[in-house]
């Protein structure tokens, strides 16, 4: 499929909105203030949950270095006119097939190194998961080892345009809902049930959340240095 074709899901045309009319004041209030908002879809299912992969329990900065890394060495030649450097993700087969040393060069642990590999043995499966509702392919994704509830809603957001995917277990969302409605912070369990009045568009209702305003009250701590596993 031409990338043409591909580009009104991507910029969210058919991402349906009927039915979204929370009721929560400040959700409510952002709607109006943001009508426009839609949820893409790629339909790559392995190019969205390898990433996601990555981004289990390290820092994002770690996650994406890794992936830029991985995806530079692997990666094929964008096609067409592009940067001389520019690269496309690899396919199933490239990525099963990378040493475990390659992941440990690029700072990623053992665990997430066999489940990205075992997921890219099924790539042909996960790629039809596209035509299933999302909910539904949620569960088939976390019937693979490695992939948990966080993980398969970080791809269906991505891959499905999944408008209901919440990401529990991410390390900021829950405190991030919590200050934005209640003016504190929360864990997963109080989101859920915060969220829940919001079926099916809660990830959409968390988008809005998440692109109109600050999400957390100021740091008070220094961060801490990324874990060296390359060292190890």
């Amino acid at each position: 499929m031409e990338f043409a074709e591909t580009l009104p899901a991507l910029l969210g045309v058919g991402d349906d909105v009927s039915g979204f009319d929370p009721e929560e004041p400040t959700i409510a209030e952002l709607h109006r203030r943001v009508p426009h908002l839609r949820l893409g879809r790629t339909d790559r299912v392995l190019e969205a949950l390898v990433p996601a992969v990555l981004e289990q329990r390290v820092y994002g900065m770690d996650a994406r270095r890794a992936w830029r890394k991985l995806v530079t060495k692997f990666g094929a030649p964008a096609p067409g006119p592009a940067p001389a450097h520019m690269r496309v993700p690899p396919s199933g087969d490239v990525w099963r097939r990378i040493p475990s040393w390659e992941f440990h060069l690029a700072n990623v642990d053992p665990g997430r190194a066999r489940t990205i590999v075992g997921c890219a043995q099924r790539a042909d499966s996960l790629e039809r998961l596209a035509t299933r509702p999302p909910e539904n392919a949620r569960r088939a994704m976390m019937s693979l080892p490695g992939v948990g509830e966080w993980t398969a809603a970080e791809t269906a957001q991505r891959a499905f345009g999944d408008a209901d995917a919440v990401s529990v277990g991410d390390y900021h969302l829950a405190p991030m809902v919590g200050w934005r409605l209640l003016g504190l912070p929360i864990d997963d369990p109080a989101m859920v049930e915060l969220l829940e009045p919001l079926r099916p568009h809660r990830h959409r209702a968390v988008r809005l959340l998440e692109v109109t305003g600050p999400a957390h009250a100021a740091r008070r701590s220094p961060r801490r240095a990324i874990p060296n596993l390359r060292a190890i």
